[in-house]
């Protein structure tokens, strides 16, 4: 996996295929997600699949200060944008990360409108949108193939687990299914496909969480974020924890690093690793004091862990005749 100059396959010296890597790859420099929140509703909110969300979602938990919807979705880039230049002041181009909730979740003409208000901020380089497996069609994604002719396009949906059980257990609304059938649509029409994990969700095992590395390496995904399951304030789960504490699988942080880097072991090198692990505020947080550690501090501990055991992405991978 390792070049003769120290360097691993995917260009440079990290043990693992990061997100940064692949946008320099890919578009010669680094590129910023800005979020944005359109003030979509959800299907599992309006009664249409469900009503009270996912069991664990509070959205406000994510959002960046400057994102709200009662600001124009210019004024939010443009905010966003001012935000990371004095925080980073290293990003060549902007994605506009349309984020809180289900952002396709409309029909096509009134989501161009929204798409274009953001495109039309100066930076912005293309969109990244967050939405869930089951409200894409064959309609939206090739709408998103021929915008992608002229800008960059990411979809991301949160699949959050592939057992059936527990994404019934936590309200999710769609099955494991919904997710694989998303996922090589839009890989068949050519656009940028990423997913969401979460670790630790109720009655899930480390066993089964490993064994979720097999399936979506064999998934046609371009990147990946995991997050540590993190129990927010005034949420269904919350609730939950507080009367079941044994049905969820609590990481420590020294837990939570050791398992993540089997995990990466055993994930296809191809994949880009977009986060390790989930950060929200801390008045958020109903439990984990390591989760009050600011992600980047986090990143460094895997990254150097990895290191000193000499392992890296797709160590232990195995490519599946097909794959």
């Amino acid at each position: 996996m390792l070049t003769t100059e120290g360097v691993f396959a995917w260009g440079d010296s990290q043990p693992f295929y990061s997100f940064s890597s692949m946008m320099k790859n890919h578009y010669g420099g680094r590129v910023q997600k800005i979020s944005v929140d359109a003030g979509f509703t959800c299907p599992n909110r309006d009664g249409t699949k469900g009503t009270g969300g996912c069991t664990f979602c509070n959205n406000d938990a994510f959002n960046p200060s400057y994102c709200r919807p009662q600001k124009s979705i210019r004024q939010q880039i443009e905010e966003g944008i001012e935000f990371h230049r004095r925080r980073y002041r290293r990003a060549d181009k902007y994605l506009a990360y349309f984020q809180a909730y289900t952002n396709t979740y409309d029909a096509v003409e009134k989501l161009d409108k929204l798409y274009r208000e953001a495109l039309d901020v100066p930076g912005v380089a293309g969109l990244a949108i967050g939405t869930r497996p089951d409200c894409v069609g064959k309609e939206l994604l090739d709408y998103f193939a021929q915008l992608s002719m002229e800008y960059i396009i990411f979809l991301e949906y949160g699949v959050e687990s592939f057992y059936d059980q527990t994404l019934m257990r936590i309200n999710r609304g769609h099955d494991a299914s919904a997710s694989l059938k998303a996922i090589h649509m839009t890989a068949d029409a050519g656009i940028h496909c990423g997913i969401h994990l979460v670790f630790g969700l109720p009655g899930e095992t480390t066993q089964m969480m490993l064994d979720s590395a097999e399936i979506i390496s064999a998934l046609p995904i371009n990147s990946v974020k995991f997050h540590q399951l993190q129990i927010i304030t005034n949420t269904q789960m919350a609730k939950e924890f507080i009367d079941s504490p044994q049905d969820f699988h609590r990481f420590s942080l020294e837990q939570y690093i050791e398992f993540i880097i089997q995990y990466t072991e055993r994930l296809n090198p191809s994949i880009a690793i977009e986060r390790f692990a989930g950060e929200v505020p801390p008045a958020y947080l109903c439990t984990e004091p390591w989760s009050r550690l600011r992600y980047d501090q986090v990143l460094n501990m895997i990254r150097q862990k990895m290191k000193l055991l000499n392992t890296w992405q797709g160590k232990l991978y195995v490519a599946k005749s097909g794959n």
